[in-house]
């Protein structure tokens, strides 16, 4: 693989991390914001992030499981979504990852909720929840970025988003593809803190 990840996860999904982790030709970053960076100026915030755990990564990998919800409170999720924020961010010395968000086998069901008939065009449309309940803010709006049309192609996405079966069966396309997002028009459409 030619890109260096990080893995944004919480404690209770450290197996599936151990897994992708264990694959050989896998460069990966094995730090995690554990102490928060007590500063009210988020840009300094970011910049800490970005150099002290981030800085050699191009892909950031969220573990989407049961746990990683936005609606389990800021307290209980402030270092990952500080990992998301500074893997989204752009400042002085980097640029941002790409995002790759893989769904594991517990929450499928609870994401990929089946096709729908679109009342305004009329085509069918993947039903897919990557909101409060489901992930954390800063995944969900940039995986839905809002725009004029009634669903999102993926020229309309910047995260990438993979269930955990499909990513482990060829993770190279999907961190490939994440990667790619970063040079693509829909990177300038982010936003960090949404």
């Amino acid at each position: 693989m030619g890109h260096t990840v990080f893995i944004s996860f919480k404690t209770e999904d450290k197996a599936f991390k151990d897994e992708i982790q264990s694959w050989p030709d896998l460069d990966y970053i094995d730090k995690s914001l554990n102490e928060a960076i007590l500063s009210d100026d988020q840009d300094y915030v970011m910049q800490r992030i970005r150099s002290d755990y981030l800085s050699r990564s191009t892909v950031t990998i969220f573990l989407i499981g049961r746990h990683s919800a936005e609606i389990l409170g800021a307290d209980e999720q402030y270092y990952i979504k500080k990992e998301l924020q500074g893997s989204l961010y752009s400042g002085a010395g980097n640029t941002k990852n790409g995002i790759l968000g893989v769904i594991l086998p517990s929450m499928t069901s609870s994401i990929y909720l089946g096709d729908y008939q679109c009342g305004t065009c009329g085509d069918s449309h993947r039903n897919v929840d990557v909101g409060d309940c489901n992930a954390i803010r800063e995944f969900g709006y940039n995986y839905f970025i809002p725009n004029e049309k009634c669903s999102w192609s993926e020229d309309d996405r910047y995260c990438v988003l993979v269930p955990w079966d499909t990513f482990v069966g060829d993770p190279e396309k999907w961190i490939d593809e994440a990667f790619a997002k970063r040079s693509a028009p829909i990177a300038s459409k982010t936003r960090v803190r949404p």
